[in-house]
């Protein structure tokens, strides 16, 4: 058995754009770089809001084993039973008890290794939801019934909140990313105590927009102060991600490295 597994996490997918870029180029990431366990921000499939169940079926086909989400998941009122009925498309963990689904996996490889995915939503100009750190310290620890590995999706706003995230579980988890704010950042690293880490890993979808959407209606919210629709940007699509290589016996981040395709 290998000493090492080799995750691929992909940046949130937005719309048509970044979902047919993740179709096209998937299989060939996939081979390249040996990807045991593939994660997927999926929040924003369905044109910037939401998933629907067909693309989480498509999701998983490509080759993603688990799906995450954010503050967008239930967008679309009818997806609280699909959010039910597929145990690795989760949820932010620190929504209300009561509501559908999962916020955390354990998704078992070929191999047998089993790795943990938790994911997580902040709080600072975000809904007040419940408290992400005390939750993460529950999921650890039943993560780690299972396996030393886990890898922590925390779908935030504020840049200091998931840095100090990501120091609160360094030497606890194996990987934190950031997703949510769709600008990829350039502080890709492994932590002191072997967590690997990066502030946000950006959107797969078209840049050529504000932050996803098409630049007229985004001006218009902020010269208007009135509502838009949302309507997905076409142009300038890039794939965002970071591949992570960790010990399987101490779930313990050796390498960690920053994909953007194609570059800025």
């Amino acid at each position: 058995m290998a000493s090492t597994i080799n995750i691929l996490f992909v940046g949130d997918i937005i719309g048509k754009p970044g979902l047919d870029l993740v179709t096209t180029m998937l299989k060939g990431l996939l081979e390249k770089h040996k990807i045991d366990l593939c994660i997927a921000n999926g929040e924003n499939v369905a044109d910037g809001k939401g998933i629907e169940e067909g693309q989480v079926k498509h999701l998983f086909d490509l080759g993603v084993h688990v799906i995450t989400g954010g503050n967008h998941t239930f967008d679309r009122w009818d997806m609280k039973k699909v959010y039910s009925s597929f145990k690795h498309l989760i949820r932010p963990l620190n929504f209300p008890k009561d509501v559908a689904g999962y916020g955390y996996t354990i998704y078992e490889l070929k191999s047998g290794v089993k790795a943990g995915v938790i994911n997580l939503q902040g709080r600072t100009y975000m809904q007040p939801i419940d408290d992400p750190f005390r939750s993460i310290d529950w999921a650890l620890s039943k993560v780690n019934e299972q396996t030393k590995i886990s890898f922590i999706d925390f779908h935030a706003e504020a840049t200091a909140e998931k840095m100090a995230m990501g120091w609160y579980v360094d030497g606890r988890a194996s990987v934190l990313v950031g997703t949510h704010t769709h600008t990829p950042t350039a502080d890709a690293r492994i932590l002191p105590r072997s967590t690997g880490f990066i502030t946000d890993v950006g959107m797969t979808g078209p840049y050529d927009s504000v932050l996803g959407m098409k630049k007229d209606l985004a001006l218009k919210r902020f010269l208007t102060q009135t509502p838009h629709k949302y309507e997905t940007a076409t142009n300038e699509v890039r794939f965002c991600g970071v591949i992570a290589e960790v010990e399987i016996e101490t779930g313990k981040c050796v390498r960690f490295e920053q994909l953007i395709f194609p570059k800025f």
